[in-house]
């Protein structure tokens, strides 16, 4: 048997030449420590072991057991938690399991909007959230760009919703727990706090808990925390059976125990104070960049940001999202479009871009760094690819682009 695979090794080389060659701007992206890649490298991936550690439906995992219940341990001191699941695969089938856990298909399910900021998961109607459960969506002020909690409280009590969804994919700013866990009371919905995006900042201290709020908490242990990527659940102990049922057998089968590992790994790192630092530097960065866009012509959603990922309308510009997007990639620059609240573009279209700081932070990038991203950026979102001067800018932008991330490099050579 061969042991070679070199048409997939050239593949691994070339992603980590553009990871080390451009600047990474995905809000949702990170770089994994070593530590955290040699886990899911390991031989934990070849074990089968469905169920909960103790209670396995196949022999030979008492070591995997110890992995993850230490995955479980570590995630509830970090967090504050009296339940933890580590299975969930990924972000969204986490959330298919809040839902298996607490709803019932053509149950009501108050969330945030997909155009404004919501997630797929929310109630998109390409989506299992929109197909099987009635979704009721909330938005944000059009004059603030913030969530309109009054319109949250008035949609719960006009519907009665079995839960009530805090948590976005494209929100700058903080969410109010407090207010929804009120409103939740108030009709007897389950809160739900999807913290995907965020929990990495809750991790360091750098935005405030869901926890002591929410029913249940879902989120991924990528993005800004750092970790393989992958999924979990925190909840109330009151809730802990439901949720371990919805994960297995209702919804998944084998976990990933490679990924367990990495996750436990994970979760021990953004236990230390470097960490800390990290996550308040990353929204440092962030309302920076913002900041520097905005001196570039391009406006923040909601005038700034309070996390890691800031949503930029394009608007004043005349460039699209996508345009943006596939310009900035011609200069080395990976970022996304992204709709805004009250989009007149299409979703394939859109009038902004998202921007985050996690991986650049990362590297090292620092507040001071991020003028000169911001320019980067500007420059070339303002570089028209079908003319000459529009090519020839954007090829001297990626050198630009390579020169600066080349004193910080991802994964920089031993």
């Amino acid at each position: 048997m061969a042991n070679t695979d070199p048409e997939i090794a050239d593949v691994v080389r070339s992603e980590l030449g553009r990871l080390r060659g451009g600047l990474q701007l995905i809000a949702s992206e990170n770089l994994t420590s070593p530590a955290v890649l040699a886990a899911l490298g390991s031989v934990l991936s070849n074990k089968y072991a469905e169920g909960y550690p103790g209670r396995r439906y196949y022999g030979g995992c008492e070591f995997v057991d110890r992995a993850e219940t230490l995955a479980i341990e570590r995630a509830k001191a970090l967090f504050g938690a009296e339940h933890a699941n580590v299975q969930p695969h990924s972000g969204a089938n986490a959330n298919l399991a809040v839902y298996s856990a607490f709803a019932e298909p053509g149950d009501a399910v108050l969330a945030m909007s997909l155009p404004h900021g919501g997630h797929l998961t929310h109630g998109s109607k390409v989506s299992f959230s929109g197909r099987w459960f009635t979704p009721v969506p909330y938005h944000v002020h059009k004059d603030t760009e913030l969530i309109d909690y009054d319109e949250v409280r008035d949609l719960a009590l006009l519907h009665r919703p079995k839960i009530i969804v805090a948590g976005a994919t494209a929100y700058p700013r903080t969410i109010d727990f407090a207010a929804f866990r009120a409103i939740a009371d108030e009709v007897h919905a389950i809160l739900w706090v999807d913290a995907a995006h965020f929990i990495g900042l809750v991790a360091g201290g750098a935005m405030d808990s869901p926890v002591p709020y929410a029913d249940v908490v879902s989120a991924t242990t990528h993005k800004v925390l750092r970790g393989p990527r992958g999924g979990m659940l925190l909840s109330r102990a009151e809730h802990a059976a439901a949720v371990d049922k919805a994960v297995f057998p209702f919804t998944q089968g084998g976990p990933f125990m490679h990924a367990i590992a990495a996750k436990a790994v994970a979760f021990r790192e953004a236990a230390t104070q470097e960490y800390r630092s990290y996550a308040r530097s990353v929204v440092e960065n962030a309302a920076a960049l913002a900041a520097a866009l905005e001196s570039e012509g391009m406006r923040a959603v909601s005038g700034g940001t309070d996390t890691h990922l800031a949503l930029i309308d394009l608007s004043a510009t005349g460039v699209s999202g996508a345009e943006a997007e596939s310009r900035c990639g011609a200069a080395g620059i990976t970022l996304n479009k992204n709709s805004i609240p009250f989009d007149p573009a299409p979703p394939a279209v859109t009038s902004g871009i998202r921007v985050g700081s996690a991986s650049v932070t990362t590297q090292g990038f620092g507040t001071s760094d991020m003028a000169l991203v911001g320019s980067l950026v500007g420059r070339a979102v303002a570089s028209d690819p079908a003319t000459d001067v529009g090519r020839k800018t954007l090829q001297q932008l990626s050198e630009e682009t390579a020169a600066l991330v080349s004193t910080k490099p991802a994964y920089p050579r031993a």
